[in-house]
């Protein structure tokens, strides 16, 4: 056993690749691009999974909307005995003996008016199965949009962490040539205690954003349901603000364009006229139903009156029994169940349309905050831009005072810190923008990409 258990791992190891014992190869999730992580998103989303699944729901609905307007067919077989005094069916005198008997039947309905409740169901299934859809696709664009968020965090962080160790190497310098300086006598021990001092700090601001980077890589490694892993990250594409214009169109501009596209508008007013069938299904309970039942019945006994007992299918011929009816049912009073149902209707439809109105107003309500917030974060940028652009010199001639001594070494960390943080909101502005702007295209229906 122990052979047969060795062979089979060793031809399992060797001629079996991972690709075909697990099927699917190992995801490189070193490098992900934006296009690549809202692909794996929309993949793995239990969110959407879920919607689809309701989707799938609706579909069962509308399928069975779709049957109440054909008539129904069943059709049975019985068989048993009877035992002690009973009616013998062949003599219709009572006897008591054992008596078997087998039955088959067959019976059709087919509902010819019954208020236009089937016709109107039927419609109010095909409004839900798009508003489904509708609502599947939204899901997904705030998949996506959530995608591009963390992306953009991530590649944010990594920048920070670049601007952290960029002025951590600047120190290093310093304070190498600090160190020479006061062996030679040049500057006083204070001096270097100063710069190491300044070294530690940024060390910690270095790890600071070494933990911010790994935090936005986990928060996206897990919006996309994939283990994390230190090899986890980004494709950082160069990302430029200079073909971002804003102002091309207006808020009301936008909020129109975006009323006659988004998924999520169309989807409440769906709803809205759904829950106008659902009043004409209501009110179609109080008109009358007319309805066709039709029965066919035949019956075999173990019995005779004379002679030996007639075959089976003889006795089903002989035995068989047709039956039609047509019904008709008027609603006098159903304990108010008809007038409660309708009501409750009536209010569904109020709900929806107030659900409708207030989908539109927090659409307006996002574009005006993304537009608010790109036009802030495009003014804070060029700000910054400018602001940076003359701390760079100012650093720049700092650095160079402090190698001749003219300054001392709080002066020029003063110039370093100052640059460090501009440097920061520079970083916060642009990707401020840059993601306000993304928004803004979708609204307008356009590509998310960087």
């Amino acid at each position: 056993m122990k052979i047969k258990l060795l062979v089979i791992f060793l031809f399992c190891h060797f001629f079996i690749s991972p690709v075909e014992i697990f099927g699917q190869q190992a995801m490189d999730v070193s490098a992900l691009t934006l296009e690549e992580c809202v692909e794996i998103a929309l993949d793995n989303n239990l969110n959407l999974k879920r919607a689809s699944l309701n989707l799938e729901s609706v579909e069962a609905s509308l399928l069975e909307a779709r049957g109440q307007m054909l008539p129904t067919f069943s059709t049975g077989l019985s068989s048993g005995y009877r035992w002690g005094r009973s009616i013998n069916p062949v003599t219709n005198l009572f006897e008591t003996r054992r008596i078997g008997n087998v039955n088959i039947s067959a019976s059709a309905n087919l509902p010819i008016y019954v208020g236009r409740q089937i016709q109107n169901r039927l419609k109010q299934s095909e409004v839900d199965l798009e508003s489904n859809r509708l609502n599947v696709e939204a899901t997904e664009n705030d998949i996506s949009l959530n995608a591009i968020n963390l992306f953009i965090n991530v590649a944010f962080a990594k920048e920070q962490l670049n601007i952290a160790r960029s002025q951590l190497n600047t120190l290093e310098v310093q304070l190498a040539l600090t160190n020479s300086r006061v062996r030679a006598g040049d500057l006083p021990m204070a001096e270097l205690l100063d710069i190491q001092a300044q070294q530690a700090t940024s060390e910690l601001e270095v790890i600071n954003a070494s933990n911010n980077y790994r935090i936005a890589r986990l928060n996206l490694s897990q919006f996309l349901l994939l283990p994390f892993t230190d090899d986890f990250g980004i494709f950082i594409p160069e990302v430029s603000v200079e073909d971002l214009v804003l102002g091309v169109a207006t808020v009301e501009e936008i909020y129109s364009e975006a009323l006659g596209h988004l998924p999520q508008v169309r989807a409440a007013e769906l709803e809205v006229e759904s829950a106008e069938y659902g009043i004409k299904i209501a009110q179609g309970a109080f008109f009358p139903t007319l309805g066709v039942n039709a029965n066919v019945f035949s019956n075999y006994v173990d019995q005779a009156a004379l002679g030996p007992v007639d075959p089976v299918f003889r006795q089903f011929e002989n035995n068989l029994s047709q039956t039609v009816n047509m019904a008709l049912n008027i609603p006098v009073f159903s304990n108010f169940r008809n007038r409660a149902g309708l009501q409750r209707a009536r209010v569904q439809k109020r709900l929806t349309e107030v659900a409708e109105l207030e989908t539109r107003n927090q659409l307006r309500q996002d574009i005006e905050t993304a537009y608010t917030s790109a036009y802030a974060s495009r003014q804070a940028f060029r700000s910054s831009e400018m602001r940076v652009d003359a701390l760079r010199e100012a650093f720049r001639m700092a650095q160079q005072r402090f190698e001749v001594g003219a300054i001392n070494a709080t002066d020029f960390q003063i110039a370093q810190n100052n640059l460090f943080n501009a440097e920061a909101d520079l970083l916060t502005a642009k990707y401020e923008f840059v993601f306000r702007m993304k928004v803004l295209d979708f609204y307008l229906g356009k590509p998310l990409t960087l």
